[in-house]
């Protein structure tokens, strides 16, 4: 049911030095550390604010470093699936 009143959606996204905070149009507001989204922590300022609201309101677009958050998936606690890959343990043989 993409893009259904269920689903949350996001209305603005602000910024703090360690979080990104997205405000969803129920009132609710969602704060989530940087670091889970490299390229939005090594993203400049006026980058960070260049972004669009996108999928009925349910995902969050940045054009200028490549980045997408799926509001439902923030709510969920999925991060950036490079965090994972980086955190993931080496295999030893």
């Amino acid at each position: 049911m993409a893009g259904s009143n269920l689903e949350p959606r996001a209305k603005e996204v602000t910024f703090d030095s360690d979080s990104i905070w997205v405000q969803l149009v129920d009132g609710r507001q969602i704060g989530v550390p940087l670091a889970y989204f490299p390229r939005l922590a090594n993203a400049k300022p006026a980058q960070r604010k260049q972004y669009v609201i996108s999928g009925g309101a349910t995902g969050i677009h940045w054009d200028s470093i490549d980045q997408d958050i799926s509001v439902p998936a923030l709510l969920r606690g999925q991060v950036d699936r490079t965090v994972r890959e980086l955190k993931r343990p080496k295999k030893v043989a």
